[in-house]
């Protein structure tokens, strides 16, 4: 419950006091969550800076006080806490804001002008911050938008160009932190296709580590813009202050940590300013993307679950709702299928039991058919010699079968052998001087350009408009940009150096009016494995797509490192036939989200068949603590041989155990400790059961044990992997 102190705390802080070494006015401004405070304070020159982060106060007044205890008072090392630095000026570290004003000028100073508070709703805050250059008419305002019970802040600048002529922005954060500590310890990913999300883990150094991406469209490909910051010492699950932070951006990103001479921290993170000067003319304004960020003292699973419990609620789409189950036929036919073939598929997905089939890549396209990668993207009309009688057939036939139908879509993506590239050449962002550049045989559509915009637009709205019974989408995107050019940019006389920046603003307006006229549609964000998700993305997506790798082996390890940013209704994993290990497991790894499958039915026997459809019905009843519920990681895959991870409902009276062996190297005296489950209720009784038994086995553990939470928590219960049970999942109910 929001606390309505907090907007009268930050008034009171708002007062001129004596400083100990001059007369100015000192204005404090504490920025609080539930646990946490961001405090800002103006200096004797009235430049804000940050002077503390970290667990909240109890006196909110002793603040103001912070930085009289710190001794930086070396002139030359220039004001490394600056709230938003400026460069050009007294400036000497990495800026946060590049600016060269009408008449060519490069520096730039900040002053605080005001701040106020804005309640929106029970549990958010909004303050905005106004900065103004004292020479230029430059106008910044930051925002800081807390979410009080999660104990998340949503963070952002604007830019204003209050001047007469044109102002260039040559690097533009949305965030600029300031942190104190002994010392600084990043976690950090990479990979590449089928191998995302692979973990660092670095101690910073002096100098400037950079996370970042220049590939235009789907950015985090190569490098998410997400990570977590150990304070003094590299955090554990339940021990530890650490920061979890992403930028919510569609596009590319830069975040840098510079620690300075005090072996402090800055952190700064934003739009790439790679190739990206942005012109605004006069009397137009810039918004940056969210940055945004949760604090924990006690370890990176609170700050895991504050981040789940806040993007749930407040930024994906449909987060507190719930999710269909789906048959995929990728993996089943790829691009070789026909009518009778899918609805037979249809019957198939029937009798599995899952609520939706979805048709994916191929079904589109006639001079250049789209028989395989090299053609017809772009062509979004049926191929009518695979489906004679179009979409609207096998969504009937869908419908006859028992089950819903969905689709897959690459709106933003062309083939250069299609009627698309051939009729709209000047729609693609290519270099016409320079041979073209393909990522996976495609190039990417120019959506800074509005008639593209009302292209991708309509790619779907043609499709739901003759097609109102769609249950579905999964939009692809798979291409980066090559040989970046905008054919519009250059008709409009703009600059090229807009063209990173504005495609992902075109792609929102796409996005933004897809939602306004389809408000309630699902769909799923994939570009080719997890080369795409972000926080602004998801407002407009129910779900994504983590990895194309769907062996359950690997994905225990990518599901791992995703589920600590993103929660599990919007992480989609399917049961493929990419591994030979058994259905079981491939299932159970699944079930640790969202749920599909990507499988020729017909090809299970008897058993893994009846295995399955027991599976999903069993996911129905488990699916609300899972997709809601709160989130453990109790045994570390990259550390152990074994993974573990648990779900407890919001009441405490559900819970599921997942665990793996994730390895035939393993030591047996590992696991005969038992597990310790986490976040149970210690004075309820438990009844703990295992589930997911495959046809004609027997689970060797008790039928139904009854244990207080405290003895769960405290001694735990033992799962017993072994080579012939390598995955587990035990129901936790409360015994009432």
């Amino acid at each position: 419950m929001f606390q309505p102190s907090i907007v009268h705390k930050i008034k009171i802080l708002v007062f001129s006091i004596l400083c100990s070494n001059s007369f100015a006015q000192i204005i404090t401004i504490p920025i609080e969550t539930k646990q946490n405070a961001l405090v800002l304070q103006t200096d004797a020159e009235n430049r804000l800076g940050i002077v503390y982060f970290g667990k909240k106060l109890s006196k909110t007044s002793e603040y103001t006080g912070i930085w009289n205890d710190h001794k930086y008072n070396d002139v030359n090392a220039a004001i490394s806490h600056s709230v938003y630095t400026p460069s050009g000026s007294w400036n000497m570290i990495e800026p946060a804001l590049t600016l060269i004003h009408a008449d060519g000028n490069t520096s730039t100073d900040l002053k605080y002008v005001s701040h106020k508070a804005e309640k929106q709703g029970e549990n958010v805050l909004l303050i905005r911050i106004l900065l103004k250059d004292p020479v230029y008419a430059t106008e910044i305002m930051l925002f800081y938008k807390t979410y009080f019970a999660e104990n998340v802040i949503e963070q952002w600048s604007t830019i204003k160009n209050n001047e007469k002529g044109n102002l260039k922005m040559n690097k533009y954060a949305s965030a600029n932190l300031y942190f104190i500590a002994n010392n600084f310890y990043l976690k950090h990913y990479h990979g590449g296709w089928g191998r995302e999300m692979k973990p660092e883990e670095t101690k910073l150094t002096a100098g400037i580590k950079t996370l970042d991406s220049k590939l235009g469209t789907r950015a985090n490909l190569f490098q998410p813009p997400t990570f977590s910051l150990s304070f003094d010492k590299p955090a554990t699950e339940n021990e530890g202050k650490v920061l979890f932070g992403t930028l919510a951006w569609s596009g590319n990103f830069k975040i840098d940590f510079e620690k300075d001479s005090y072996y402090n921290l800055r952190l700064i993170a934003g739009i790439n300013s790679h190739a990206s000067e942005y012109v605004l003319s006069n009397n137009q304004t810039f918004k940056t993307p969210s940055f945004i960020y949760t604090y924990s003292e006690n370890g990176k699973g609170e700050a895991s679950r504050n981040m789940h419990q806040w993007a749930r609620k407040y930024r994906i789409l449909d987060g507190e709702g719930s999710r269909l189950t789906l048959l995929n036929n990728w993996e089943a036919t790829y691009f070789d299928f026909e009518e009778q073939k899918l609805t037979g598929l249809f019957k198939d997905a029937k009798k599995l039991g899952v609520d939706m089939f979805l048709l994916d890549d191929g079904w589109f396209g006639n001079k250049y058919p789209r028989n395989d990668d090299h053609a017809g993207l772009g062509d979004w009309q049926e191929n009518r010699k695979k489906l004679p009688n179009g979409i609207g057939y096998l969504v009937k036939e869908a419908t006859k079968a028992g089950v819903k139908f969905g689709i897959w879509v690459e709106p933003e993506m062309v083939s250069p052998k299609s009627e698309l590239y051939e009729n709209h050449k000047d729609w693609v962002i290519r270099q016409p001087e320079r041979p073209e550049h393909y990522f996976r045989n495609q190039l990417v559509l120019d959506l800074t350009n509005p008639e593209v915009q009302d292209y991708v637009f309509g790619v779907l709205d043609n499709l739901f408009n003759k097609n109102p019974e769609l249950a579905f989408i999964k939009w692809d995107a798979n291409a980066t940009i090559f040989n970046a050019h905008s054919a519009y940019l250059q008709k409009q006389n703009l600059p090229q150096t807009h063209l990173y920046v504005d495609y992902v603003k075109g792609l929102y307006k796409v996005l933004e009016r897809i939602r306004a006229k389809y408000p309630k549609i699902p769909m799923m964000l994939c570009s080719g494995g997890g080369g795409r998700v972000d926080y602004e993305a998801l407002k407009y997506f129910t779900e994504f797509w983590l990895s194309d790798d769907t062996d359950p082996l690997e994905r225990i390890f990518i599901q791992w490192e995703d589920s600590y940013f993103f929660p599990a209704i919007s992480l989609c994993n399917h049961i493929t036939d990419w591994s030979k290990v058994g259905i079981k497991y491939r299932t159970d790894v699944a079930m640790m989200g969202k749920m599909g499958y990507d499988i020729v039915v017909n090809n299970l026997s008897e058993k893994e068949l009846l295995f399955s459809q027991n599976a999903l019905k069993k996911y129905v009843e488990l699916k609300g603590t899972i997709w809601h519920g709160e989130m453990y990681h109790l045994v570390n895959p990259w550390e152990n041989p074994i993974a573990a991870m648990q779900f407890v409902s919001q009441q405490k009276d559900h819970a599921v155990m997942f665990s793996y062996l994730t390895t035939n190297r393993f030591e047996l005296s590992f696991t005969s400790k038992p597990i310790k489950l986490e976040g149970l209720d210690a004075n309820k009784q438990y009844k703990v059961k295992e589930i997911n038994i495959y046809p004609d086995t027997e689970s060797i553990l008790a039928k139904e044990c009854i244990y207080s939470g405290e003895y769960l928590m405290t001694i735990g219960v033992n799962p017993d992997i072994t080579l012939k049970r390598t995955s587990v999942v035990l129901e936790i109910n409360e015994a009432k």
